[in-house]
């Protein structure tokens, strides 16, 4: 029987390669935060009115003692409008310069009915300004 012949291995100073290489691999990036979604636009407010015709609000009386002393003058009254549509506050905001104007003003207004404010299709408490004149006509 032969005998097999005999493996020879040379001798190296170099490195062995290794079997397989991994290539570099890049640093994990944290994922971007995901904004939270955008709160949806409050529905667009509607101001509150007075001058609808069908409110039927009466003008204020001119005060007779005003007309036979020659007062004239415009007030301006803020009012604060229920979600109903009534007043709930009437406050000078411009005054004629005259008390028994302003109070006639005031008087008035307190008794009128307003269209309420509106934020989308729900009615709202608001305030509007009414402007009011005062003219003795010839």
């Amino acid at each position: 029987m032969q005998t097999p012949p005999p493996v020879l291995a040379a001798a190296s100073n170099a490195p062995a390669a290794p079997a397989f290489a991994v290539a570099p691999q890049p640093e994990p990036v944290a994922a971007p935060p995901v904004p939270a979604p955008a709160p949806a636009p409050a529905p667009a407010v509607v101001a509150a009115r007075f001058d609808a015709d069908y409110l039927q609000n009466p003008r204020p009386t001119y005060p007779p003692l005003s007309r036979r002393q020659g007062e004239e003058g415009k007030v301006v009254l803020r009012v604060r409008v229920s979600r109903d549509g009534l007043p709930l506050a009437v406050d000078i905001k411009q005054s004629s310069g005259f008390a028994r104007l302003d109070d006639a003003a005031r008087s008035a207004v307190e008794r009128w009915r307003f269209v309420p404010a509106r934020q989308g299709e729900q009615a709202i408490e608001s305030s509007v300004l009414v402007p009011l004149n005062f003219t003795l006509s010839n």
